[in-house]
């Protein structure tokens, strides 16, 4: 059986918004980010292990707050203290996180199909943002993340790169459409790409 995605019923391919005056390759794209697997690792209060010694996926939890490590395949976000999600498109990355995060020192829980991710890309993505998040973005840089809301729903934003901007939010699978929704009318303004 295929899972059908958050917004495998509303996301559209296609132009839209203020487009005629811009050439394609200028405008927001805006897509579903589908098929990574997402983790979340909590470290419990009694654990006595280091976590700067872990390595997953060759890389460390970030231990310093709203920062990202990152490398190809994963994304190590981190969420709160001790807490972190971890997302990535490799296939045996569940197996990999169990192996250095055992049961007794923590919790890792999948929950990959309780969430949407929307990816907003392009020159004005940080503009489109402002327009409905308090964060400021003006300081964010790429392999920044943060918690915060977009119109009342709680996103994570994750930024992915300054150049041109790319930034993946993530959210509760039930509130996906209606970020999407809220993502999309704040950009047609600029014009954007459904891809």
């Amino acid at each position: 059986m295929t899972a059908i995605s958050p917004l495998q019923l509303i996301h559209k391919k296609g132009l839209f918004g203020d487009h005629q005056r811009l050439n394609e390759k200028d405008l927001l794209k805006i897509s579903e980010i589908k098929n990574l697997t997402i983790i979340q690792i909590a470290k419990y209060n009694r654990s006595k292990i280091q976590v700067n010694d872990l390595l997953i996926d060759g890389l460390n939890l970030p231990l310093e707050n709203l920062k990202v490590s990152s490398n190809s395949k994963t994304r190590i976000l981190w969420s709160a203290p001790d807490i972190w999600l971890v997302v990535s498109s490799k296939e045996n990355i569940v197996q990999t996180i169990e192996k250095e995060c055992n049961s007794e020192n923590f919790a890792v829980t999948n929950i990959s199909h309780s969430r949407a991710i929307i990816q907003i890309k392009g020159f004005k993505a940080k503009e489109i943002l402002k327009k409905g998040c308090p964060i400021n973005f003006n300081d964010f840089k790429k392999n920044d993340c943060a918690s915060s809301v977009f119109h009342g729903i709680t996103i994570v934003v994750d930024c992915m790169g300054n150049d041109p901007q790319i930034f993946n939010l993530l959210t509760l699978r039930s509130f996906g459409e209606s970020l999407y929704h809220h993502i999309t009318d704040a950009s047609l303004e600029f014009g954007y790409v459904g891809e």
